[in-house]
């Protein structure tokens, strides 16, 4: 129940936005950063150059037509730093607003100088699901990204970038784009590959060992999971099938088929979703099954032990009674005779049960 109120208390407060101005900068999230902090990449095919800041203004002078310059802002509750750079790149408020509001589905709008995109990075983080909101702003020669806190899924395109690694250094920006929403899809199938794992091991769990109350839990943490991972795949596959159709100088022609092979990937990670979702509610469906055969199991046993001592309990009531003139009661033997008897009763009932398969 603890970690049921922990789940709870990580959602997002959405009335933080109510009743405001459309444009207003308000940050809805729970991950808090003591200070905003920057890291810059900036690249072409024979330049590389990084530096980290926690001064926007110090990301002011990477400006350069002949190179692609990545901004990566962590820290979202520190709005008035993230304002300055909105102003800077002269971002329109609802842009700002969304950036800081970690609460938005996954979207894309085009703008006439750059793409707004938001997506939900998933990831493991102490056994937990985690799910972190991310915005991009792609430009012409310029790329920014906004996260809650500090951690990623990038290493491997940030190493791609440093060691020249693939055609990336010799791209443009909405190549870096690609790259990202690829690292962010891949580790997609990481997630699933998890819940896979899980689902497998608690159906074992469910045929080789006694079904317990934490069964009933994990699975309830499973779906919690599952309905997670739906509400941040489902609209970013509706935001790559946008991406791969627009019609964008941003955008170049040769960049479109990596869009085009990331539409599939996502349309695979959906439908394993829906995979297994249904195995997740089946497992419930199992569950209840299984209790329910061990309760069975249990009231057929206790049917057959009372069937057989039901006419036993019956000669012993009959011959308990206290009435005086009773037959066979001054017999020699009729107490050994009615042990007998009783005796032939119960191995003619089991022999019964054996025959009716009941045991």
């Amino acid at each position: 129940m603890a970690k049921r109120r922990k789940y709870l208390l990580k959602r997002p407060k959405a009335t933080k936005t109510l009743n405001q101005v459309p444009g207003t900068m308000t940050y809805v999230g729970n991950k808090v950063s003591t200070e905003t902090k920057l890291d810059v990449i900036d690249y072409n095919e024979t330049n590389y150059e990084r530096f980290s800041s926690t001064t926007p203004e110090d990301a002011f002078k990477f400006v350069d037509e002949d190179r692609i310059t990545w901004f990566n802002i962590d820290g979202l509750n520190n709005v008035e730093e993230i304002e300055k750079l909105g102003d800077y790149y002269e971002l329109h408020p609802l842009v700002m607003e969304d950036i800081v509001n970690t609460g938005q589905r996954p979207k894309i709008e085009k703008y006439e100088d750059y793409l707004f995109i938001v997506a939900q990075m998933l990831y493991y983080k102490n056994g937990d699901l985690e799910n972190e909101h991310i915005s991009m702003v792609v430009g012409k020669n310029y790329l920014l990204t906004f996260q809650e806190s500090n951690g990623d899924v990038f290493d491997a395109v940030r190493e791609r970038i440093e060691f020249s690694r693939g055609r990336i250094r010799g791209r443009s920006a909405d190549y870096l784009m690609f790259a990202l929403l690829d690292a962010i899809i891949d580790n997609y199938f990481l997630v699933i590959d998890d819940v896979s794992d899980r689902i497998d091991a608690l159906e074992d769990s469910l045929f080789t060992s006694e079904p317990s109350d934490h069964i009933t839990y994990d699975i309830q943490e499973l779906k919690r999971n599952i309905l997670r991972i739906r509400r941040a795949v489902f609209p970013l596959r509706e935001v790559i099938g946008r991406l791969e159709r627009m019609e964008t100088i941003l955008i170049e022609e040769r960049t479109t088929n990596y869009i085009r092979d990331l539409h599939d990937h996502i349309v695979q990670i959906s439908e394993n979703i829906d995979i297994y979702r249904e195995m997740i509610w089946g497992l419930m469906d199992m569950y209840i099954s299984t209790i329910n055969n061990k309760m069975n199991e249990v009231m057929k046993v206790l049917t057959i032990m009372a069937s057989i001592f039901i006419p036993l309990t019956f000669i012993a009531g009959i011959y308990g009674m206290n009435f005086e003139y009773m037959p066979e009661l001054e017999w020699k033997y009729s107490y050994f005779v009615l042990l007998g008897i009783m005796f032939i009763i119960f191995m003619a009932m089991l022999y019964y049960f054996k025959r009716k398969k009941w045991l």
